[in-house]
């Protein structure tokens, strides 16, 4: 699916994504990109994404009431780095009134030019990665967490396909496992989920949260320790 030809050539729009160490903010109008920044220094997102879309707004001579949309990278991903990106997007798209939509962080990783089948990976820790399965501009299965060797041992028999993304940890994995493969290291394209969000249905700003795909540590460890209590509890003790 062509996001390009299939987008309002109007429409004003902010996105950004700071799911990862990684942080991308873009500001569109309809299918064209007035401005894009990536930062890779791993630095708090929560003291440099507003700045970064001041400088942005500024740079093309907005207001904030001129926007009409915005798009965030909802997950999965950083925890702290979601909650960054979620909270902002929704006082945004609150105080101005305006839609909120989101869109995979996985999606964010996917903008490489390949031909196939495209598997985005960020890592999770412990061998695990957060993956999901593109193919024709299209996710072809759920977004989910996962150990790598699952997703190796899944991926077998596959010849036209690239790992994208957080991949550098998992490099002599795939080479050995799957030697056709191709490895493309790529950081999230805000411009990306800009793109993909300004035709999907707005969200209800108050109800929406990140989607992290996998229960934080401190979460898992409760349920564990208290596997005969009621999963609620969890929430009223943190």
């Amino acid at each position: 699916m062509d996001k390009r030809r299939e987008s309002d050539d109007s429409m004003k729009l902010l996105a950004f994504d700071t799911s990862s160490h990684a942080l991308s903010v873009a500001i569109l109008e309809g299918q064209t990109l007035l401005a894009e920044t990536k930062v890779t220094v791993k630095k708090n997102h929560s003291v440099s994404l507003m700045p970064t879309i001041d400088f942005l707004m500024a740079k093309v001579g907005w207001k904030p009431s001129d926007l009409e949309r915005i798009v965030v990278a909802e997950g999965p991903g950083s925890y702290t780095g979601l909650r960054v990106a979620v909270a902002t997007a929704k006082t945004l798209a609150y105080a101005l009134k305006i839609d909120l939509v989101g869109v995979s962080s996985l999606y964010a990783l996917t903008q490489v030019g390949f031909d196939g089948l495209i598997v985005p990976l960020m890592d999770a820790r412990r061998n695990n990665v957060y993956v999901g399965f593109y193919e024709n501009d299209r996710s072809v299965e759920p977004d989910h967490h996962a150990s790598f060797e699952e997703v190796l041992e899944q991926l077998q028999g596959q010849e036209n396909l690239a790992f994208v993304g957080e991949v550098e940890a998992f490099r002599d994995q795939i080479e050995a496992a799957l030697p056709q493969a191709k490895i493309i290291p790529s950081l999230p394209s805000a411009e990306w989920i800009g793109l993909a969000g300004q035709d999907l249905p707005a969200v209800d700003v108050e109800a929406f949260v990140p989607r992290y795909l996998k229960r934080v540590e401190a979460e898992e460890n409760w349920l564990k320790n208290n596997s005969e209590s009621n999963p609620a509890d969890y929430i009223k003790r943190v």
